[in-house]
């Protein structure tokens, strides 16, 4: 059974940083995209930032140039290094992974539980 492990998350003031990251386990043959999405208070959850299994990335237009998404492929494991946070980065950051359980299998998509990132002085 497939599992996303996410960490990182923490209190910081206002131009400091934190690195989240992302560990998908169980049944995984490969894995074509793994991005992180978060969701503040009382909003709808809205994408951040997407890599493929080949390294492309897409942000979202609010976090390009201060946060930088990567992957380490031989870990299963999606990294968000996030630089010079806002008080309205505040949210809970899930893990997403588009997953392959094995060739001619269809991909399924699977969420972490989200860890609290929470940016105030």
């Amino acid at each position: 059974q497939v599992q996303l492990v996410e960490s990182g998350g923490g209190l910081v003031q206002p131009g400091e940083s934190l690195r989240l990251s992302c560990a998908a386990s169980g049944g995984i043959f490969s894995i074509p995209a793994m991005a992180w999405y978060r969701q503040a208070p009382s909003k709808q959850r809205e994408f951040i930032a997407d890599i493929t299994g080949v390294g492309r990335t897409n942000y979202a237009r609010s976090v390009k140039g201060r946060f930088t998404i990567s992957r380490d492929n031989a870990k299963n494991t999606v990294f968000l290094q996030m630089n010079s946070l806002e008080p309205e980065d505040t949210a809970v950051y899930y893990c997403n992974a588009r997953i392959s359980p094995g060739p001619d299998r269809v991909d399924e998509t699977y969420w972490g539980q989200g860890t609290q990132v929470t940016v105030s002085s």
